[in-house]
């Protein structure tokens, strides 16, 4: 198929599970921040449940072709992996600048870091039983949950960031295993900080990938458009990609309104391509979608297209969330009769 219709990860989680207002009136968690949650912790689990049921009909009935299981449990797209590897103190946080400059609370590294169990395998078991589509899961990246954490621990952050390497490695073998058709590794940072990235970054997810079998993405952002409202008009780290094993590079195009020629530099790669503006409450006409993806077409092939919003749905209202991804369904079907597929 062309133009198949994906979510970069996460979608609404409902206002009776989490409390919206105080989420987006903060900067997203890097430790637990389980006072979010309106569900008591007996409950939770079942909430939880529930709601991702919903996220899954929700993108079942917008028609999207590759389905996530929303990120409902999670807080935030890495806290949730981030605080249940060992060799984080986890009573006693750390400090670090968040991409926007200011300081968060975040995991503290008091030894070496290792994955003590899978921690999404019953996300996708849960996920899979409940459709029959095509089923992608999302992990953070190494480099990124480097950035997020204060190392007190290692004698180099390029250490720390392989060590995390290796724990992310683990956990997509797992869920390949499991049965995933697509694994996600989330690395913003990789954008926010380009230096470093160049330095140990790509080396460090290149790690996470080594000797995985099965399809594989990188979402590399500008943040949130709730939290990050202004947008560069280019990436500071983006071609580099191309010496990385994945398979797709998941990029924004929508808000920034990115100069698509760039995707040029990534020829052997696919491109989950963002076409919808997560800063805008305005529902995208299919019109508007399909011209973001024909934006693209003289710089990727059709075939290596596949179509998402620029990042996660986790702050949109949910009717607006829904009708973003109904139109990002027809626009791509739009697409799919003007070329011809």
């Amino acid at each position: 198929m062309l133009f198949p219709t994906t979510l970069v990860g996460s979608y609404v989680q409902p206002d009776w599970l989490i409390d919206r207002a105080r989420l987006a009136n903060r900067f997203p968690p890097r430790v637990r921040a389980r006072e979010l949650w309106r569900v008591s912790e007996p409950r939770l689990a079942e909430a939880q449940d529930d709601a991702t049921v919903l996220a899954i009909m929700a993108q079942e009935a917008a028609g999207l072709d590759i389905l996530t299981d929303g990120e409902i449990r999670r807080e935030s797209y890495s806290n949730r992996f981030a605080t249940a590897l060992e060799g984080i103190d986890l009573d006693n946080p750390g400090s670090a600048l968040d991409r926007s400059g200011h300081a968060n609370p975040v995991p503290r590294i008091v030894g070496p870091i290792k994955r003590k169990r899978p921690v999404a395998v019953d996300d996708l078991l849960f996920l899979k039983r409940h459709t029959a589509r095509t089923v992608k899961m999302t992990v953070p990246g190494p480099f990124t949950m480097s950035q997020q954490a204060q190392n007190d621990h290692y004698p180099s952050p390029a250490e720390a960031a392989m060590d995390y390497a290796v724990a992310v490695n683990e956990e997509i073998r797992d869920l390949f295993a499991a049965g995933a058709d697509i694994v996600q590794i989330d690395e913003p940072y990789l954008q926010a900080r380009p230096e470093k990235a160049g330095e140990y970054g790509l080396a460090a997810l290149n790690r996470a990938l080594e000797g995985v079998e099965g399809t594989t993405a990188v979402h590399i952002c500008f943040g949130y458009a709730a939290i990050i409202h202004e947008r560069p008009s280019g990436y500071s780290f983006l071609t580099q990609l191309n010496d990385c094993g994945c398979d797709q590079i998941s990029i924004e195009t929508a808000q920034s309104q990115l100069d698509c020629s760039v995707l040029s530099g990534l020829p052997g790669k696919k491109i989950m391509l963002g076409v919808l503006d997560l800063s805008d409450m305005t529902v995208e006409t299919p019109e508007t979608v399909a011209g973001r993806i024909r934006r693209a077409l003289p710089h990727v092939p059709a075939g290596d297209i596949v179509v998402a919003p620029d990042c996660g749905m986790k702050y949109l209202p949910r009717e607006v969330a829904l009708g973003k991804m109904k139109a990002m369904v027809a626009g791509a079907e739009l697409m799919r009769k003007e070329i011809g597929g």
